[in-house]
């Protein structure tokens, strides 16, 4: 039970329809409804200070303009509002014209205001679930505000729509937020999801799976790429040409690299050139080193033994012997001192 006490002191009152409060309000964080309320509040009363602007509401606020100016645009977004650009260069000059929220409502009764009642509805009864309140929650202290009522609904029917679990949307929220440093709205939230969905995954063990998977696969294109001097980022083609080499050749990461050698001479190595010589080993069944090296000895022409040279013509006769043919007999029949007693005497017998 309400109730509020008399008073015939009149301090001035600003009367707000009803929608704003049932509809509306839960739709905004705190900051928007007091934006709103004061723009309101000096749209209503003639004699408040007519150099009341969006400046004055921000110091009274304590809050940047910047933030006031987002509240107003998101009232817009609702269609209660209208903002109108002030002339100058002052990109934050604007004024703000308040549409009629008893026309609103009897324009929209039959359709969308209802729609919006029940939604709100079916969120307090949502919410009653403990799950969904934990997701809320914590789905609020990772982007750093409240969720307003249209974000809820969104969440909720993501999560009918892709049959997901709370804690993968928040999940999805804290990935996003770990990943870029700031929150994001629900439209990409649900492009994460929707990517999950479409891999099969519906749990964050799964989820933390195949990150580990991926950054297993980047640190394979890292290792690749500085094999062959890049330092930059594989392309889309790339990235699908090594996993091939993985995937469908089931190559080792040694034999990659191998392959990776060989465009040291090459002014112009590519992906594309390694993708030949991996195609080439691919097609004899070669997997890894030892299959290369096998490949390669099979390849190497089989010594053969010397061929016996003949003396004899190819008539039958015997070539007459030399000299020469006593050589390394003769050769061989002294020791080292007495050759070299043998030159020495040769030569002074030379030089004599």
């Amino acid at each position: 039970m309400f109730y509020k006490e008399v008073n015939e002191i009149d301090l001035g009152e600003t009367s707000i329809a009803n929608i704003f409060i049932d509809i509306f309000m839960p739709m905004a964080d705190g900051l928007y409804v007091k934006v709103y309320l004061l723009g309101y509040k000096s749209a209503c009363d003639s004699s408040f200070n007519p150099k009341f602007d969006n400046n004055s509401i921000a110091k009274n606020l304590n809050v940047p303009l910047s933030d006031v100016i987002s509240a107003w645009k998101f009232w817009e977004g609702k269609k209660i509002v209208k903002m109108h650009k002030n002339e100058g260069y002052d990109d934050f000059d604007f004024s703000i014209e308040f549409l009629d929220l008893k026309r609103i409502y009897t324009e929209n009764i039959s359709v969308n205001t209802k729609s919006i009642k029940s939604n709100s509805d079916s969120i307090v009864q949502v919410g009653e679930n403990e799950n969904i309140r934990k997701m809320f929650n914590s789905i609020n202290q990772t982007v750093g505000r409240y969720l307003d009522q249209g974000e809820k609904l969104s969440i909720l029917e993501m999560m009918n729509k892709y049959n997901m679990s709370s804690d993968m949307i928040m999940c999805a929220y804290e990935h996003v937020k770990a990943k870029t440093g700031s929150s994001k709205p629900v439209k990409y939230i649900e492009g994460i999801i929707r990517n999950w969905y479409d891999a099969n995954l519906y749990t964050p063990e799964e989820v933390k799976d195949s990150f580990a998977v991926r950054s297993e696969r980047y640190m394979l294109y890292k290792t690749i790429f500085n094999e062959l001097g890049f330092s930059r980022q594989p392309s889309r083609a790339e990235k699908q040409l090594i996993d091939e080499w993985f995937d469908k050749f089931n190559m080792d990461i040694e034999l990659i690299l191998e392959a990776c050698s060989k465009s040291k001479n090459v002014s112009n190595p590519s992906v594309s050139y390694i993708n030949g010589i991996i195609k080439s080993w691919n097609t004899k069944n070669i997997r890894n080193l030892d299959d290369l090296k096998i490949s390669e000895e099979s390849q190497k022409p089989k010594e053969t033994s010397p061929k016996h040279v003949s003396t004899s013509s190819t008539n039958g006769d015997t070539y007459k012997k030399t000299k020469f043919h006593n050589f390394n007999e003769t050769f061989t029949q002294y020791t080292s001192e007495e050759l070299d007693e043998i030159i020495e005497k040769s030569q002074k017998e030379k030089f004599r």
